[in-house]
């Protein structure tokens, strides 16, 4: 063994130490907006969006001024980085939408359901009327997606509510359109492809409204995206366990006894 295989050695040992690569979320640069309407966003009252409003391919956003509803990030119409938006937007419905359900719910009200992390499939219409609860398990990264063919439709004071931690990664992929009733408090992102009416009091926290094709149609309402989604599929290198640590201090030291042997003349 020579001087430079030692160093060989070396590079290896350093080289299990390589941080998580970091990916993207699943919904791209849509991430950045809290609500994403394809022909128009509309709003009356007092409304507030903590990111950015965008519109494509529309260029539309009314109703949106400091005294009334307020956009704390950018506002983007018919521009490059709405256009991009929406083409993310579309990509992370069509993978939603892919997905294979573990449980199929037709016919049923999500409301006092309590649900684990799964893919959830609704052949038609949906319907939530009281309280649906999504426990994920302590799972900081647990994905809940619902898959439905039609319309969601929540009836006045509904809500979607998490337990044993936030729930960042809660999907509606929805083919039609999504109508919130009255003071319906929802978690989670909505993927419509046509069009959302959030109605009087409705709040959003922890999701986003992105309409494909449609209209968003606010009144009174805070979307308020305050965690992020997560990515669901990375090539991530995984962190060295304590078996690495020994292997790549060890070689390390190696590294040093080769490198002193060799200005020995060894």
């Amino acid at each position: 063994m020579n001087y430079k295989y030692a160093i060989l050695l070396g590079i290896v040992a350093f080289s299990s130490f390589q941080a998580p690569a970091k990916a993207a979320s699943l919904l791209g640069t849509a991430d950045n907006f809290g609500v994403l309407g394809g022909s128009t966003v509309t709003n009356t009252g007092k409304s507030l969006i903590t990111q950015s409003l965008g519109v494509n391919a529309g260029s539309s956003a009314t109703g949106f001024s400091p005294a009334v509803g307020v956009v704390n990030g950018g506002i983007f119409t018919s521009d490059v980085v709405a256009a991009q938006a929406q083409l993310d937007n579309a990509s992370a419905y069509n993978y939603l939408a892919a997905l294979s359900p573990t449980k199929e719910l037709t016919g049923l009200d999500l409301g006092g359901m309590t649900l684990t992390p799964g893919v959830y499939s609704f052949s038609s219409s949906a319907q939530l009327t009281g309280k649906l609860t999504l426990d994920n398990l302590g799972d900081p990264n647990a994905l809940f997606v619902f898959q439905i063919a039609s319309t969601l439709t929540t009836a006045s004071y509904s809500s979607v509510v998490t337990t044993n931690g936030e729930a960042a990664n809660v999907f509606f992929q929805i083919g039609s359109s999504a109508t919130l009733g009255t003071y319906t408090q929802f978690k989670g992102n909505i993927l419509a492809l046509t069009s959302i009416t959030l109605t009087t009091g409705v709040n959003i926290e922890c999701g986003r409204a992105l309409a494909q094709n449609g209209a968003v149609t606010m009144d009174t309402n805070k979307v308020s995206s305050t965690c992020d989604t997560k990515p669901q599929e990375t090539a991530v290198v995984p962190e060295p366990d304590s078996s690495l640590g020994v292997l790549g201090s060890g070689m390390v030291g190696l590294l040093f006894a080769f490198s002193k042997r060799f200005r020995k003349g060894w």
